[in-house]
């Protein structure tokens, strides 16, 4: 029998008491990586992701999809009984990842100064919407609540509008990649010191640090360059921003300095390079109203998207079809390199979901996991990790304190 690590962390175990998006991220990729993921939920409805659409006969794809790989362990944390078992769980495991409001890990009875003393190479991750501390930290919240407070959606829209939200969990999903990095360095820095830690994130600590050119712009400038919402446009750098071909828009980026020459010369306008409106970066943002309109003509004259495509090409230049869901579920280039996957589950037909966006050269293949129906695990885990009899489980399931679902 080979000894070989099933992937990158085969043999850690994580103790995953989140729900919903951004603290199932971080366990979601650690079971694609190989780790044993024990998810705590909460007796009697569990991870209330499960109710999430799209519903099939009571399986949610939306629980699938965050939740492959994991075992489940539905569990009454009220009862004495439930406690004492997730505290003896906390001793065996390397990883405890926790998403609720800050202090209810607390009033639960596991926060970070009880189980560090029940396991001092523990590292504990919290995961907020707005921090551990500060004025805002007891605000309950979701991924476009750190969005709203963080400057982000006031960024988004058109400028005589109100703002609008991306239709996608940016936020939960990279705050998860977040609370990753730092779970994993802290495993390198115990593997060096033998020393567990606590570390948390935020969505609202995440969502501010995007923020590449808004802060250091209005702050340097002492407010004379000021951020604000220029709809499909940059509203600092020209061209760049989302222009209409003839069957797709088009994301363009032709206003780097280096690259404005090409993109003239793709435009077929070569005597633009040295025009005073555009010669530089301030001065074709003073002038984006008029140069928005000179590629907008440029690209109604030109006879298809492909010949469009062609020229920029020609010169370099990053642009991209502004592709629908359904196209980039099926473009061969998202197939090949498994960014799409093909997903099996037991109570469901075959369905697609985002693949795993790491690589190692070393697991170069995808595990194969499922999702666990409610209390799957049960038995297993307590069976497996804390030595307990099939009797004693069955007792603590008529006690009340564990519980089984179907889906």
């Amino acid at each position: 029998m080979s000894d070989k690590p099933k992937h990158v962390l085969d043999g850690y175990k994580v103790l995953d008491f989140t729900q919903f998006l951004a603290g199932p991220t971080v366990t979601r990729m650690m079971a694609e990586m190989g780790a044993e993921i024990i998810k705590v939920e909460i007796a009697p409805i569990g991870d209330f992701s499960r109710g999430l659409p799209y519903m099939h006969d009571g399986r949610s794809a939306y629980y699938i999809q965050q939740n492959r790989g994991k075992k489940s362990l539905c569990i009454d944390v009220r009862k004495p009984g439930g406690l004492e078992i997730l505290k003896d769980l906390v001793r065996t495991v390397d990883v405890m990842v926790e998403n609720f409001s800050p202090g209810v890990i607390g009033r639960l009875g596991l926060d970070y100064k009880t189980v560090s003393a029940l396991n001092p190479r523990l590292v504990m991750c919290s995961i907020s919407a707005m921090g551990q501390t500060g004025p805002l930290a007891n605000r309950p919240g979701f991924d476009y609540i750190g969005a709203a407070y963080a400057g982000v959606l006031d960024m988004i829209g058109e400028p005589d509008k109100a703002p609008v939200f991306p239709q996608l969990g940016i936020g939960d999903v990279s705050t998860g990649i977040a609370a990753l990095s730092a779970i994993t360095s802290a495993l390198l820095y115990r593997e060096r010191t033998g020393e567990g830690q606590f570390v948390e994130t935020s969505l609202l600590d995440c969502y501010f640090s995007y923020h590449e050119v808004n802060v250091q712009v209005l702050s340097a400038s002492k407010g004379a360059m000021r951020p604000r919402r220029a709809g499909s446009f940059h509203y600092l750098v020209a061209p760049v921003g989302i222009y209409k071909g003839k069957d797709h828009y088009i994301f363009i980026v032709g206003g780097i300095q280096h690259m404005w020459p090409g993109f003239c010369r793709a435009m077929g306008k070569a005597e633009l390079i040295e025009d005073p409106r555009f010669i530089d970066i301030p001065a074709r943002a003073k002038n984006l109203e008029v140069l928005n309109e000179i590629v907008q003509g440029w690209l109604d004259s030109v006879a298809s998207d492909e010949e469009v495509y062609r020229r920029l090409e020609e010169h370099r230049l990053p642009y991209a079809p502004v592709l629908t869901v359904e196209e980039v579920i099926n473009h061969p280039h998202m197939r090949e390199r498994g960014t799409v996957r093909t997903v099996h589950d037991r109570f469901m037909d075959d369905f697609d979901i985002p693949g795993f966006p790491l690589r190692f050269s070393k697991f170069p293949g995808q595990l194969e996991l499922d999702a666990p129906t409610l209390g799957e695990h049960n038995e297993e885990i307590l069976r497996d990790r804390l030595g307990y009899s099939e009797e004693r489980v069955r007792r603590l399931e008529a006690d009340g304190i564990l519980h089984r679902g179907p889906r």
